[in-house]
């Protein structure tokens, strides 16, 4: 690292090789670089403040980024992550990346990672709004970073990402103290976007989907080796994992009441419950009840994931 450069604290994947030099921030290149190079330099073609620009590469090779000033929440996070503010801050933030991208056309290129088909709606999701992954400034969501894991998505696979991750909706032992309040919560982040009652439906739907997806990715990294992923989920990652899918399939009857999705008789919609998968060589395949079970599995889908997502 040149003596111009100060190494950036955060992320998972990257950590020791994204730096900040000047008014630029220096990234590893990746297979599907271009396809967030031509997302970034679609939001700045339209105006939206809210993601770095695309300065090109440098002498190295790496991704020159703009940095945005400002601060996100890394871990231990602090108290202000999960107040009632924050949250709606960054719903209105993701609205408004999510009407910036609406009109790009994704096409065109080779993303990394997809996720489930019956997601994909044409709409190009960050697919990773980790706490770490949102600027702040003045109290304030300013910007997404970290587009590695953005592709085709939808709106809703957004909303449920965000929503495990800021609401938090985890089990309680895995939450920020106090009372649960998860269930107002989620329906206050959805209010704030103005989530229609498909996209509201549609985030429920996707809530364990996007978890398991997830940890797809952390597997496969775990898999082959990656350090720190490997350290995360052997010291308390693999057990948080298996808790925060409990929690969600329990609460999907609450989730879908607290967020006003009824059928037409005023009767709870009840959503089938998938079962939580972890495939990598040497993991265990491990369902709802934690119990370990043999598997063949070694399908790995993508080897370069960016967080471990708040479990």
């Amino acid at each position: 690292m040149h003596a111009d450069e100060v190494l950036l604290a955060g992320g998972t994947t990257n950590v020791g090789r994204v730096t900040r030099v000047g008014d630029t921030v220096r990234r590893p290149r990746r297979p599907t670089s271009e396809a967030t190079e031509a997302l970034l330099d679609h939001l700045e073609h339209i105006g939206f403040s809210g993601a770095p620009r695309y300065l090109g590469s440098d002498e190295r090779g790496r991704e020159v980024l703009s940095y945005i000033p400002g601060e996100a929440p890394i871990a231990p996070c602090p108290a202000w992550a999960y107040t009632d503010a924050t949250l709606v801050s960054v719903a209105k933030l993701l609205r408004r990346y999510h009407d910036a991208v609406s009109s790009f056309d994704p096409s065109d290129y080779n993303w990394p990672h997809p996720i489930p088909e019956r997601f994909r709606q044409g709409l190009v999701s960050h697919n990773d709004p980790n706490l770490d992954n949102i600027v702040f400034d003045g109290g304030c969501a300013v910007a997404l970073i970290d587009f590695d894991l953005a592709s085709p998505g939808s709106a809703a696979w957004d909303l449920a990402c965000a929503a495990r991750l800021w609401v938090p909706l985890r089990d309680q032992r895995d939450a920020p103290a106090g009372p649960d309040r998860s269930l107002a919560r989620l329906a206050l982040f959805a209010d704030a976007y103005g989530a229609s009652k498909d996209q509201r439906a549609g985030l429920v739907d996707a809530i364990v989907e996007c978890h398991r997806w997830c940890y797809d990715v952390v597997a496969a990294a775990v898999a082959q080796g990656h350090p720190t992923f490997g350290s995360q989920w052997m010291n308390g990652g693999r057990e948080r994992t298996q808790r925060t899918h409990r929690r969600l399939l329990e609460s999907l009857p609450e989730m879908r009441m607290a967020l006003g999705l009824v059928d037409a008789d005023g009767n709870q919609v009840r959503a089938t419950q998938p079962e939580l998968t972890i495939r990598g060589p040497q993991l265990a395949r491990t369902g709802i009840d934690g119990e370990r079970q043999a598997t063949g599995s070694n399908r790995i889908r993508r080897s370069t994931p960016t967080h471990l997502h708040g479990t």
